[in-house]
């Protein structure tokens, strides 16, 4: 069935024809004022600066690294890396990096206009905002589909390739241009995002003690500018990173467990359908005035599960009538359902409209440790569910798909379940993307003087965009977990073809005990890493916007106004500089693992950095957003509101938890991913040089 591989231009092309239509849907829609138009124009300059100086760091190392990899597969002539290889990695980083740029860009051009929407009825600013996720969501899977269906035609007619299993190894192969432009995205753009909101939070609310996103305050720009930077952004490359990875996870898997190209062809299929699917559920989110948490909860719900349940449908006779097994359904549905099963509890942990958050909030009574502490323990608590979901969606898809009796038809269902959880990504990260437009509405709401019932849709809005980012993390974490899995039973399959000796795999073995330890430890120094550079960056921020206050006179009174672009210029350099060393690491320390424990130590580290970062991650990103509600709940009127001790104390709640779910929590999904394409993509000039051999 590889003549059907066209299906995926015509699955992108459909997927980029509806961001189209919906970005014209977005622009159509008012501006509003000339103040809301200065302002929007100033985030879209602050943040068309910060990508260009963030792509251009980035352009140098990709250079390096693929000069690295031309000089392994030429040197090799091809035996320790395939020569496609290093234009494939320039190429997945391209896509990933155009699918930020093209969110980020429809995100600058919509807040104005939702806060304009917003001041006529909050159905309308939902529907604008939620018009311009969509843009971004649907990019992400169509630039996806196009960028894995092109390198498929290539390596297939092109090349003239015919064993599916060597086309698929290859392609696992090409996902790590998108891990790791996916990384310095996320990684950077949270910097900047949580070191603007830090120092804007601590500083404005908490010293000065004027509302978030007022015009005194010299970070609000740069904060604004972080929302698109760093959750549009780097959302954006992010999910791109995710969805093409299950995909050509999958790939390898279909070939290995004997279906042939047909096992190849089921997840693009998926994907293409999923797209249909998410078009339809997108048109069912709305709602009504004076919408409360739950109801708007239940609008985006609505347009999700619609489109799950339509997926799911419609993947019966896909399956049936592409690898002829039923269990393989069975392992799809038990992705589908997982997926949405892990939502659901990450609503249930993060969102006021539940008892853990509402008790969060009520820990603020006693001040600011006591709700540091409760948060802490909710986001701990929080990673019972999907962890456990994720296990139970292992078991019934590897043994569904006919695990017990061919093992690699059981890896095959895990990377299918895989494959479903992210297939209607088009309308789970539309709910996503939203958010942060949502955010930057409000800002430019408060800035511009628009009325106090504006603002409180808005507030209504960006509420809901918290649980929805950290709804889209847990779907983004648990696919994660499921690739990373697939793709550690590629690399031993790949390694395991390029060496005369079984790889002696057991728990019992010093190299693979030495390897799970050094898994656990990247994944506890990439955290503290980033948590720093938020640090650093942050300090940097109180400090100038300190300074701002005490040494421009007349900014509380309206007289003056602040340095805008000062602040704005801080997040810029403290997001470039503090970048570079913890993608780095993804890099270095599975090569290094590799040269010194050889392919055993490299199995042992891709499972200790998996099962940890999985859980810091749900950990950190439903903390995160748990106390960003919390203080959500408080300023809507409960325990005192705005200007509290009690507000004040779920502040600094919320300072502790930005770094947590926007910055550490979601790069740390795209950690696991790397180190698992970094291993197979050097697997070859591991296998060959290691000092393990000479033991």
């Amino acid at each position: 069935m590889d003549g059907l591989f066209w299906i995926g231009f015509a699955g992108a092309a459909l997927a980029l024809l509806f961001t189209v239509l919906q970005r014209k849907k977005v622009m159509a829609a008012s501006e509003g004022s000339d103040r809301m138009r200065k302002i929007a124009a100033s985030i879209r300059e602050g943040a068309n600066a910060y990508l260009k100086h963030q792509y251009s760091t980035v352009f140098k190392v990709f250079a390096v690294v693929f000069v690295l990899l031309l000089v392994i597969a030429f040197a090799s002539d091809g035996r320790m890396l395939s020569k496609v290889t290093p234009f494939a990695f320039v190429t997945g980083g391209v896509f990933s990096m155009l699918a930020g740029f093209i969110g980020m860009k429809i995100a600058t051009n919509s807040n104005a206009r939702t806060a304009q929407a917003a001041s006529e009825s909050l159905n309308r600013g939902l529907r604008v905002a939620f018009a311009s996720g969509s843009v971004m969501g649907f990019t992400v899977v169509g630039l996806g589909m196009l960028d894995i269906t092109m390198w498929f035609f290539i390596l297939r007619y092109g090349f003239g390739m015919t064993d599916p299993a060597e086309i698929g190894n290859i392609m696992v192969m090409n996902g790590m241009g998108a891990s790791f432009m996916a990384l310095f995205a996320r990684v950077g753009g949270g910097i900047y995002t949580k070191a603007a909101d830090v120092g804007a939070d601590l500083v404005g609310k908490v010293e000065a003690g004027i509302p978030e996103d007022d015009p005194r305050n010299p970070a609000t720009i740069a904060d604004n500018v972080g929302d698109n930077v760093g959750d549009v952004a780097g959302m954006g490359a992010d999910l791109y990173e995710s969805y093409v990875g299950s995909i050509l996870a999958t790939f390898a898997l279909g070939a290995i467990a004997g279906y042939g190209f047909n096992g190849m062809l089921l997840p693009l299929l998926l994907a293409v359908c999923g797209v249909v699917c998410s078009i339809f559920g997108s048109f069912l989110v709305k709602t009504k005035e004076n919408a409360t948490q739950e109801s708007l909860l239940r609008s985006l719900r609505t347009g999700t599960y619609t489109a799950a349940i339509l997926e799911a449908v419609a993947a019966a006779p896909l399956t049936y009538f592409v690898v002829g097994n039923w269990g393989v359904y069975a392992a799809i549905l038990s992705g589908l359902i997982g997926g949405c099963a892990i939502g659901y509890f990450t609503e249930y942990y993060t969102s006021d409209t539940y008892k853990p958050t509402q008790k969060l909030a009520d820990s603020s009574e006693t001040g600011s440790a006591t709700i540091i502490i409760g948060g802490i323990s909710l986001g701990l608590k929080s990673t019972m569910a999907p962890i456990l979901i994720v296990a139970v969606a292992v078991i019934v898809s590897f043994f569904a798909a006919g695990g017990a009796g061919s093992f690699n038809m059981g890896l095959y269902g895990i990377g299918i379940a895989g494959v479903g959880m992210l297939s209607t990504l088009g309308i789970t990260l539309a709910t996503d993307a939203y958010g942060p437009v949502a955010d930057n509405a409000g800002g430019i709401a408060e800035m511009a003087g628009l009325p106090e019932e504006v603002r409180q849709r808005t507030d209504a809005l960006d509420s809901l965009g918290n649980t929805t980012a950290a709804t889209g993390k847990g779907f983004a974490i648990g696919s994660a977990s499921l690739t990373s899995l697939a793709l550690m039973v590629s690399y031993v399959d790949i390694v395991q073809k390029g060496t005369v000796e079984t790889l002696d795999l057991t728990l019992t073995n010093p190299l693979m005990l030495v390897g799970l330890f050094i898994g656990a430890l990247l994944t506890f120094v990439f955290s503290a890493l980033t948590m720093s550079a938020v640090q650093k960056a942050a300090q940097s921020i109180v400090v100038e916007v300190r300074r701002q206050f005490r040494e421009i006179a007349g900014i509380m009174e309206y007289k003056n106004d602040p340095d805008y672009a000062r602040c704005v210029a801080l997040c810029t350099k403290g997001a470039l500089h503090e970048m570079v060393a913890p993608a780095l690491l993804a890099i270095i320390v599975p090569i290094l693992t590799g040269l010194i424990l050889g392919p055993v130590g490299v199995v042992g580290l891709l499972g200790g950095v998996s099962v940890t970062g999985f859980a810091m991650a749900v950990f950190m990103s439903n903390a995160g957003g748990a106390w960003d509600n919390a203080k959500k709940y408080i300023e809507s009127g409960h325990h005192g509101g705005k200007g509290s001790e009690q507000h004040k104390a779920a502040v600094v709640g919320d300072t502790v938890g930005d770094p947590f779910k926007d910055t550490t929590g979601p790069s740390l999904n795209i950690l696991i991913k790397l180190c698992s394409t970094v291993s197979i993509v050097f697997s070859g000039l591991i296998v060959l040089f290691n000092l393990a051999n000479l033991l």
